[in-house]
């Protein structure tokens, strides 16, 4: 498997795998009638940058790496990542994290700070904490679960400087 940084022309890739990630509404607090423009500018616009991972010239997971503040926050950075569902449980959530560890370092972050991590994201929660990151906060009931009801949401966070 490959990471690299995403081309417009991905988006066509992309796309399906963001479709399907918030119309299951299950991690992320996007709008579930999410159109592909509204995608386009949070995933491939707005961020600082925004990676692929590709397996046998395929797009199966995507991330985006971008300031959380900006000002005197600066120096936190955030980021989403979705795999698509039939490449799930392969490790490649894991690749992209570690590989956004390291860019977010390559671009002079100290931090890292995932906002709004729905409790019920057991394997995300888990990696992350094998990754380091520690849970710094949880908003009680801030996520509704399409299956769950109000779950939690929790805040963490990674020092990345030495």
């Amino acid at each position: 498997m490959s990471i690299r940084e995403a081309h417009p022309q991905d988006w066509e890739s992309i796309w399906p795998i963001i479709q399907e990630v918030v119309a299951a509404g299950e991690t992320y607090g996007y709008d579930p009638e999410l159109s592909p423009v509204q995608a386009y500018d949070l995933w491939m616009e707005r961020p600082q940058k925004t990676y692929v991972a590709e397996r046998d010239g395929e797009i199966v997971g995507t991330y985006y790496l971008k300031p959380n503040q900006g000002g005197p926050g600066r120096h936190v950075c955030n980021c989403g990542y979705m795999v698509a569902t039939a490449w799930r449980g392969q490790g490649i959530g894991r690749q992209m994290a570690e590989h956004s560890l390291e860019m977010a370092r390559a671009l002079g972050y100290k931090a890292m700070q995932f906002n709004f991590v729905a409790s019920s994201n057991t394997v995300a929660i888990h990696l992350w904490q094998k990754l380091g990151f520690v849970v710094v906060g949880r908003l009680p009931k801030a996520f509704l679960h399409p299956r769950l009801g109000y779950i939690d949401a929790l805040v963490m966070y990674q020092w990345l400087a030495d």
